[in-house]
């Protein structure tokens, strides 16, 4: 068991996992400082000097802190944004890349027709031949 272990945590797949969660983890911090050190306060400032964070409401004794929630879906927004243009970069890095090394794009083959089409193409095709 021992041995699966190691060889399962040598794999370059879990390997590559491990190092893009450590990425993605320093990442998240660089944005969450980004909306809240920078983008929070503009935004609160343009609409009349609201704090997000320190948006809140009572119900009886509980306090609902809904400025919390929408400081992480802006987070949430912008993070999803920078991941997109890095997937967008990088996909139009490789497609360069394919382009100058000479790489077509695959093309999907064409699933096999079924025999009684073949047949069916074969006939039009002698009938068209006895026509001319």
């Amino acid at each position: 068991m021992l041995k699966e272990f190691k060889k399962f945590i040598a794999q370059g797949n879990v390997m590559d996992l491990a190092v893009g969660v450590i990425i993605g983890s320093a990442f998240g911090k660089i944005v969450s400082s980004v909306v809240n050190d920078l983008l929070m306060p503009l935004i609160g400032v343009l609409i009349g000097g609201i704090d997000f964070t320190s948006l809140s409401f009572k119900i009886g004794e509980a306090e609902v802190k809904y400025g919390n929630f929408i400081q992480n879906v802006i987070d949430f927004l912008i993070v999803a944004f920078c991941i997109f243009l890095i997937v967008k970069f990088v996909n139009r890095i490789t497609s360069r890349m394919d382009k100058i090394m000479g790489k077509e794009e695959e093309k999907p083959e064409e699933p096999a027709k079924p025999d009684d089409i073949v047949l069916l193409e074969e006939i039009r095709d002698l009938l068209k031949e006895n026509n001319k």
